[in-house]
């Protein structure tokens, strides 16, 4: 029956094709010398080329030892390249501060990715089963994962080619039976029976009640989770044409967005355009769920105009009046500074540049970014806010504090204390830098020698 089941659903997933090089992630135990038998058995008939790939995770000693002469030797047995790697994963685990089974599935992954490009393979099979397909999707849901409702894909894009999973269709009994048909001999891993594993607990009190109610269960969750896993690469390219309308600005680590374009946004597209957000940033590293998403969701339908969120690996969402940064960026706790502006100097603060350059004549056009002052007012002072500063702006009779400046421009409080005050020799703000000039700089009278100023903020705040 699984010879069947397993030909069909690569037939209509488009799995496998004539002259493909498949490298099989091979562990030593009944799923996976399960496949590779059967992936050698199509060899032939297709012009398949297999080879066998086997990491030891050296996490259980002489077991794991043996495990990968087990596989190696079976490999020599049937003909099969064998590819093996040992992996010091514990290591692996206090150096990136997950756990053992996150630093073990990376390591795998990163070694099957080599092997791919060695042999340049168009297809990493693994041997995930329906059992897996449900034990994956029940654990995804009650931990509040974003791709609980999917589950295991059955083929996605890896390294040179495609990973690919044509066990999906079938049990584990159907596998158990189809290794005692073929009489073939494998590995058993004691920590597939240890209840100190999610997945193990899962696997003992809850699949057997599910396959009582039905004992095709499996494919009732395969089925769903093909379903669930069209609609969401639908709404995700939905999410993924409407980012340039959220997305102000951003690098590699900060987005700034416009709250009032994410806001037109259907809610489906909004927790997705903030998983793409998140994606982006975190790149292949991403430890948000779905509880980050609904509290970023949370911080921006908020009514307070400036908020904030911390979350995973510093990185942090700040909310400032009609936009949201999320940044890796900080600038708290940046100490104050104050540096002297020579003709045809600059000076570079946290938030950007102030450069001065003498000119023969005033610019046509300035824009808010520039002040032109006379040559006399120089050296000038470039520094951080003081409590209490005061400017006198353009067009106003009496003084203005520059934190109400701030808050009348919306400028992020992540900013405020940094954003660059110039003022003249005489301790007078002259410049809020691209906010606002005071009144008392008037344009210089012609035949004066001139200064311009230009501010140039940084793409990132």
């Amino acid at each position: 029956m699984l010879l069947q089941d397993v030909d069909r659903f690569i037939q209509k997933h488009d799995l496998l094709h004539e002259d493909d090089v498949i490298v099989a992630g091979v562990s030593g135990g009944p799923d996976s010398v399960a496949l590779l038998h059967y992936l050698n058995r199509l060899a032939s008939k297709l012009k398949l080329k297999v080879i066998a790939a086997h990491v030891d995770h050296k996490l259980r000693g002489e077991e794991s030892a043996d495990d990968l002469v087990f596989v190696k030797r079976l490999c020599e047995r049937e003909g099969i390249q064998f590819e093996s790697s040992s992996i010091d994963v514990a290591s692996y685990k206090e150096e990136k501060r997950v756990s053992t089974q996150v630093a073990a599935r990376e390591c795998r992954y990163m070694f099957f990715e080599r092997v791919m490009e060695k042999y340049n393979a168009t297809c990493l099979a693994l041997a995930h089963h329906g059992d897996d397909q449900i034990e994956t999707m029940l654990m995804r849901q009650v931990h509040g994962s974003i791709t609980g409702l999917s589950g295991i894909a059955v083929k996605r894009k890896f390294a040179t080619g495609l990973l690919i999973r044509p066990f999906l269709c079938v049990t584990k009994d159907e596998i158990l039976s189809y290794c005692n048909q073929h009489s073939l001999s494998f590995r058993n891993d004691p920590s597939n029976e240890s209840e100190g594993y999610m997945r193990n607990r899962f696997r003992k009190s809850v699949l057997p009640f599910l396959k009582e109610e039905n004992p095709n269960v499996h494919e009732r969750y395969q089925l769903y989770s093909e379903r669930m896993q069209s609609d969401e690469d639908y709404l995700m390219e939905l999410a993924g044409r409407r980012l340039e309308d959220v997305i102000i600005d951003q690098n590699d680590k900060f987005v700034k967005i416009k709250i009032k374009s994410y806001h037109y946004l259907p809610i489906p597209l909004q927790r997705r355009v903030i998983h793409l957000i998140l994606n982006y940033l975190y790149k292949s590293n991403a430890p948000f769920s779905s509880i980050h998403i609904e509290d970023l969701r949370s911080l921006l339908d908020s009514e307070h105009p400036s908020a904030s969120l911390d979350l995973p690996l510093e990185l942090k969402a700040v909310k400032s009046y009609d936009t949201c940064c999320f940044t890796f960026e900080t600038f708290e706790g940046v100490e104050s500074y104050t540096e002297q502006l020579t003709i045809s100097g600059s000076v570079e603060t946290p938030l950007g540049t102030i450069t001065a350059e003498l000119v023969d004549e005033l610019p046509l056009n300035l824009s808010g970014e520039d002040l032109i002052i006379e040559k006399t007012m120089f050296p000038v002072i470039v520094r951080s806010r003081r409590a209490g500063d005061r400017i006198q702006p353009k067009g106003m009779i009496g003084t203005k504090k520059v934190k109400d400046i701030f808050i009348d421009r919306k400028i992020n409080r992540s900013e405020r204390d940094v954003w660059p005050i110039v003022e003249n020799s005489y301790g007078n703000i002259i410049w809020v830098a691209g906010l606002t000039r005071s009144e008392k700089v008037i344009l210089p009278a012609k035949g004066k020698k001139l200064v311009h100023l230009h501010y140039e903020k940084k793409l990132s705040t």
